[in-house]
């Protein structure tokens, strides 16, 4: 999940839904692409051994710690402006405020996000999105979907990433660049975010997906499990992210 295009792809599962066998099991886990998304998980799985790996392996074990956690606070900095709004969204005024308080500290104090001073000052990190916020309103998660090298997700977080990416501070940069561009910019945060995450987390995902029976149910149950925890108002640890 804003990472690729809501749209495309929504209306590329409504396409492929005729050519789609489902089996009542699957349509009991609410993943009527069952097939589709078992195929495109092992592609996934595939691009993570052979580029995604070697690379997480680079930036885990050579870029030194101070510059990975410098990186992780500089994203999160970006999104916090996301966060804010649907903090407010949600009715969760504490947090919004809390949220505008590390916007401001780490944007000034932190040199653009780079620090993480916020947290030491009482502002923990709270994360919100419009997925989330749409799931606190009653809005269904939709069919499960895993999309080609970005992975697990919904067509309700589809649509909430896109929200998302509207209201980073990227998304309006100076009206000099074009529209496409400055999408073209948010995006790749958008991207850019996750895989910062999946480069952090990739191994131990691997050997929970390892010692399963079935990888591709345990995924689909970790997803899923992840944005229960957001929505329930909880907060994900680190490996479910």
């Amino acid at each position: 999940m804003g990472r690729l295009g809501a749209a495309l792809a929504l209306a590329s599962a409504v396409l492929l839904s005729g050519c789609v066998s489902s089996t009542p099991e699957s349509l009991a886990a609410n993943d009527p692409f069952e097939p589709m998304n078992r195929a495109t998980y092992h592609f996934n799985q595939r691009f993570d051994q052979y580029v995604v790996l070697p690379v997480a392996g680079v930036y885990i074990y050579w870029m030194p710690q101070p510059m990975r956690r410098g990186l992780h606070n500089v994203l999160n900095n970006l999104a916090m402006p996301a966060t804010f709004a649907n903090h407010l969204f949600q009715g969760e005024f504490a947090d919004a405020g809390s949220s505008l308080g590390r916007l401001a500290l780490n944007s000034t104090i932190g040199v653009g996000g780079l620090v993480d001073v916020a947290t030491p000052a009482g502002l923990p990190y709270r994360p919100a999105d419009f997925g989330q916020t749409l799931g606190r309103y009653g809005v269904s998660e939709g069919p499960f979907l895993v999309l080609p090298l970005l992975g697990p997700d919904s067509p309700r977080d589809l649509v909430g990433e896109g929200v998302d990416m509207t209201l980073t501070p990227l998304f309006y940069l100076p009206p000099s660049l074009g529209l496409g561009e400055r999408a073209a910019i948010s995006l790749g945060v958008e991207i850019g975010a996750p895989y910062e995450v999946h480069a952090r987390n990739i191994v131990l995902r691997r050997e929970l997906e390892k010692g399963s029976i079935d990888p591709y149910v345990t995924m689909r149950s970790m997803y899923r499990q992840q944005r229960d925890v957001l929505i329930s108002n909880g907060v994900p640890s680190e490996d479910m992210k």
